[in-house]
């Protein structure tokens, strides 16, 4: 069992900063697959990006590709989303994901792909 805590959300203005991170218990975090997601109301989860269980593998949505970067510290089970240029369209709350099947080489993109989740964080863009 895995336990997913995200943390870092908030409320910025459009071009600004923020930088989410997701704690993680466990002892085979370092062996998973991390993601990060995104939903608003009435609206599918949507993927963000993942990061393999290395760190040396990584996968963004074409909407954040170039703004946002994930990364992981495996010695501190935790797993960051650094979000830069925010735009308004970005506010959502965000969810921290494992797949835990271990070692996987290419991090998986869709929600069904992951086995435990976060409670999110809200992520609020003003204009």
């Amino acid at each position: 069992q895995v336990q997913l805590v995200e943390s870092g959300g908030g409320l910025v203005q459009a071009g600004g900063s923020l930088r989410l991170s997701c704690a993680a218990s466990g002892r085979t975090f370092s062996s998973y697959t991390m993601g990060w997601f995104r939903q608003v109301p009435g609206k599918e989860r949507e993927f963000v990006a993942a990061i393999s269980w290395s760190g040396g593998v990584t996968n963004y949505a074409d909407s954040v590709k170039g703004r946002f970067t994930i990364s992981r510290d495996n010695a501190k089970n935790t797993v960051y989303l650094q979000m830069n240029s925010l735009k308004p369209e970005d506010t959502a709350v965000y969810y921290c994901a494992a797949d835990d099947e271990t070692y996987t080489i290419i991090p998986v993109t869709t929600t069904r792909g992951y086995d435990y989740w976060g409670q999110g964080t809200q992520v609020t863009v003003s204009s």
